[in-house]
């Protein structure tokens, strides 16, 4: 895989739009957040307003559970004590799927369990149904969902988690999810586990401070990540997944034949000096 990433060019990069990345800063450090506004429109344009306004600044991570996934948001249990959500919208149509007709999709060679086709889309470790001509993102290590209560409309983008553990994949069409981490994840997989139920905080010292989570756009540009994304669209991306997916170095000895859309590695890189 190295082999292959060292043959790249800067054509087989992207950089993030500053417009939809978020900075999760912590004292451990920066989280970096690529959204998804081609999966989720409205979810992640009041993500925009929530973070333009400072909503998160002073919040915290409420809820780590092993092996599942990091929460933050206001831990105020009841709605009147609530930090106000400002201009963002209180409510939200649920963004479990959208329409595939006219959406990149870059298919993967085997079959899933949870889909009839996967592959990546944006960049996105996505799935696809032709019968339904239905596409949604799939809940693999690093992504970020908006949490929810029982009414499929009930979340608005305020309460954050992102996949820490084994793939989720039952979440997948069950909740909206609107990007991944593609840098600092190991701050959040770190972080000590809850004691709680559902891995919640029960006392208030032991919840993580946020300092801030700000759009990159409104970070000065020199304080700003200065990262880059593989592409997951070229044929140098398809020899990255083929690389993984059947291994022939010296110390394997059985060749899997096969992968997993949420084992496919998604590189970052420091941008290069141009």
């Amino acid at each position: 895989m190295q082999e292959i990433l060292d043959a790249s060019t800067p054509a087989h990069w992207r950089t993030p739009d500053p417009e939809n990345t978020l900075y999760l800063e912590l004292d451990a450090g920066r989280v970096v957040i690529e959204l998804a506004p081609d999966f989720a429109p409205a979810h992640v344009a009041n993500i925009r307003a929530l973070a333009k306004a400072g909503y998160w600044n002073g919040l915290s991570i409420n809820r780590v559970q092993d092996n599942f996934v990091v929460q933050w948001g206001d831990p105020a249990e009841e709605a009147v004590t609530r930090k106000p959500l400002g201009a963002a919208q209180a409510k939200l149509p649920a963004e479990f799927t959208r329409g595939s007709e006219g959406l990149p999709f870059h298919r993967l060679p085997d079959a899933d369990g949870w889909a009839p086709e996967v592959g990546f889309s944006h960049g996105f470790p996505a799935a696809r149904d032709p019968a339904t001509k239905t596409a949604w993102l799939a809940h693999c290590y690093g992504m970020v969902g908006a949490g929810r209560d029982v009414a499929a409309d009930s979340s608005n983008g305020s309460e954050l988690y992102v996949v820490i553990g084994q793939s989720p994949r039952q979440l997948d069409r069950n909740i909206t999810v609107v990007g991944r981490v593609i840098h600092g994840i190991e701050r959040l997989s770190a972080l000590p586990r809850g004691t709680g139920p559902l891995g919640f905080y029960e006392k208030p010292e032991q919840r993580v401070p946020i300092r801030a989570i700000r759009l990159a756009s409104e970070v000065p540009e020199a304080e700003r990540s200065r990262l880059e994304l593989l592409r997951t669209d070229t044929p140098l991306f398809d020899e990255l997944v083929e690389a993984r997916r059947n291994r022939r170095d010296d110390w394997y000895k059985v060749p899997a034949g096969h992968i997993d859309l949420c084992n496919v590695p998604l590189p970052a890189r420091e941008a290069p000096a141009r």
